[in-house]
């Protein structure tokens, strides 16, 4: 993979590329009409950031001779920090404004978005903004109405309500950064960065009033793209809820994989069966062009 600094509206984000293999990336561009390759983009978690993705995204990106771009957000890795506290609406804020524009940036024209959890959920809503929603009710529009980018949706453990069970595993995610050893673990992959990192994902779930302004219901119905969801059992971050909440809310196809003895990142605790979920799904994705 090559990393680099990539400078959007003057702030630098932490991007790797994967190349995916000139001839591949032809026949891939062959199946969707000969309008270029989409690119595999990456989007991590609430604690994660590029590099922890590890081989996941060089190993897709093979699987399917697909280009891939993996990066971190703002306060997250080895991009520039962001200001202190994160906005109880900073999911639906990435959506609609940093990552249009760092895809825009980063000369992306088609998109299939790999999400994990938070960064799923922002999957769910910028796929919705792409297609052109803005729900005027919420005082929301979109940056680039109708850009249709994105042509899939490969998600994660996505969020779209708040549930108990990820409110106490993020309390107890705080009481292991302030009293154990979760500091130190990921100071190894955020750096300068882990303080803002951590008290801008944790201090907002823990919110009184995330559950109020965290509702991603609403922007499901503009979701067309095919979708596909996976889930592990043994996630104590979110249950199967979400993915129901999710299927009844769509309006592309959709596909769900539950896998067993799995937590809250299939791509680790399951990454062979996670990889090749993906990998057929994105096929079918490109032949149906």
């Amino acid at each position: 993979m090559e990393a680099e600094l990539l400078s959007v509206d003057g702030k630098r984000y932490e991007v790797l590329r994967v190349s995916g293999g000139a001839a591949s990336a032809a026949g891939a561009a062959s199946m969707r009409g000969g309008a270029g390759a989409p690119t595999l983009v990456f989007l991590h978690e609430g604690l994660g950031c590029a590099q922890l993705w590890r081989d996941f995204p060089a190993r897709l990106s093979a699987a399917l001779s697909l280009p891939a771009l993996i990066y971190s957000r703002l306060g997250y890795g080895a991009s520039d920090p962001t200001p202190l506290p994160r906005p109880l609406t900073y999911m639906e804020d990435e959506a609609r404004v940093l990552l249009p524009r760092l895809l825009e940036v980063a000369g992306i024209e088609r998109a299939i978005l790999i999400g994990h959890s938070d960064g799923a959920s922002i999957a769910l809503v910028h796929a919705a903004l792409d297609a052109g929603a803005a729900p005027q009710a919420e005082g929301v529009r979109s940056e680039a109405p109708g850009r249709r980018r994105v042509l899939a949706l490969a998600l994660e453990a996505p969020h779209v309500f708040v549930e108990d069970v990820a409110l106490a595993s993020i309390a107890r995610a705080r009481d292991a950064f302030e009293h154990g050893a979760l500091r130190a673990r990921l100071s190894r992959w955020h750096g300068a960065n882990v303080e803002v990192a951590f008290r801008g994902w944790n201090d907002a779930w823990l919110d009184p009033g995330f559950p109020a302004a965290f509702q991603l219901g609403r922007w499901l119905p503009a979701v067309r793209v095919p979708t596909l969801i996976l889930q592990g059992e043994d996630d104590d971050y979110g249950t199967l809820a979400q993915v129901d909440e999710i299927e009844r809310g769509v309006s592309g196809p959709f596909e769900r994989v539950i896998l067993p003895a799995c937590g809250h990142a299939p791509h680790k605790d399951r990454p062979e069966e996670t990889l090749a979920a993906m990998a057929r799904f994105v096929a079918r994705v490109l032949d149906r062009g």
